[in-house]
Parts: C-alpha cells; sequence; structure tokens
C-alpha cells in the first residue's frame, strides 16, 4: 500500500518537529505537516487550562478532558479526510496515553496506507533540550520520554540522543513507498 501518512510519535523535546522539516526536504512529493502543537494552539484559550480541555499541571504532567476528546476526534478526521483526498500527510503527535492514543488515530486512518515512526530520546538530552527551548514547563520532557511509547507499535524507531534530524529522517523516508 502507497504511504500516504506518516505519524511521529515521541515525547516533547524529542525532535519530531525538527524531523518533520527535514522530511518535507527530503521526500520527492511534497507533504503537508501537522502537529499537536498547532491543535492545541487552534483551541479556544479558555480550553487551554479547563477541566474539559487541557491543563498542564506545575510538574509537567498533562490532563485531557472531554471536550479536548472531542474536538481531537474530529481534527484527527479531517486530517484523515485530506488524506483521503490525496494529500500526503505528516503528523507530529505525543501519544500521552500511549495505545490508546495510537488506537484513536488507527480509527481515523482505517484504510489508509499509514508509517508508525516512534522518535525515542535520552532522557537528560530531552531536559536539556526542554530547559534551552524556555517555553515548556520543567519536567514534561522527562515525564513524557518513556510513557508516549507504552504498548504502542511501529513500523521503524529512531532515537535523536545521538543522530541529527536529517540522518533521522532520511530513514524514514527511506521506508516510505
Amino acid at each position: 500500500m502507497t504511504t500516504q501518512m506518516i505519524i511521529l510519535n515521541g515525547g516533547s523535546s524529542s525532535g519530531k518537529s525538527r524531523i518533520v522539516r527535514c522530511l518535507q526536504d527530503v521526500l520527492a512529493d511534497p507533504w503537508l505537516a501537522y502537529g499537536i502543537d498547532s491543535f492545541i494552539d487552534a483551541l479556544p484559550a479558555r480550553m487551554q487550562s479547563s477541566d474539559g480541555g487541557l491543563v498542564l499541571a506545575d510538574d509537567g504532567g498533562v490532563r485531557i478532558g472531554s471536550d479536548f476528546r472531542a474536538l481531537e476526534a474530529a481534527w484527527m478526521g479531517g486530517i484523515a479526510a485530506m488524506a483521503r483526498a490525496g494529500a500526503r500527510i505528516i503528523i507530529d503527535d505525543i501519544f500521552l496515553s500511549g495505545a490508546a492514543s495510537q488506537q484513536r488515530w488507527q480509527k481515523a486512518v482505517a484504510g489508509l496506507g499509514v508509517l508508525w515512526v516512534g522518535v525515542r530520546c535520552d532522557s537528560a538530552v530531552v531536559a536539556a533540550r526542554e530547559t534551552a527551548r524556555g517555553d515548556r514547563i520543567p519536567g514534561m520532557a522527562v515525564s513524557q520520554a518513556n510513557v508516549v511509547h507504552a504498548g504502542v507499535s511501529y513500523d521503524l524507531e529512531v532515537d535523536t540522543t545521538h543522530t541529527e534530524s536529517l540522518a533521522c529522517a532520511r530513514t524514514i523516508a527511506a521506508r516510505v513507498s
């Protein structure tokens, strides 16, 4: 089956966004990129700190509410519809619920050719990246580094601990059919 979507999953500061930009450069055809951060930015401000929406705790933990899940399902369905209409799509996501997050995507993209990619990075490295970025709650990257991969099945995994984003993108691009 032709690859219509590439879905990258990894914790905060693991290097997904850089890999996505590199993928757009190395893949022969044009690919659209969408990320969970842009979805969150599109939410009404009141949902970014409410029980029904998204709550970022002081320790870096994240709580997701039912209103968030409803809009997330619609977003996923919309992304899948674009792929069904012929667009090639790269997704940059954080599977906070591990396998349950992947199942939500699987439901939305049923019947599409998807390359599932795990993006890993050592906890000490993501913590340093998080500090350097300055736009994340301290502890978020370390708290997500492993939990996002729990029970998730991948076609391919890359590790940005010692591998540059471009090399990871080339590895992923080689698997796109």
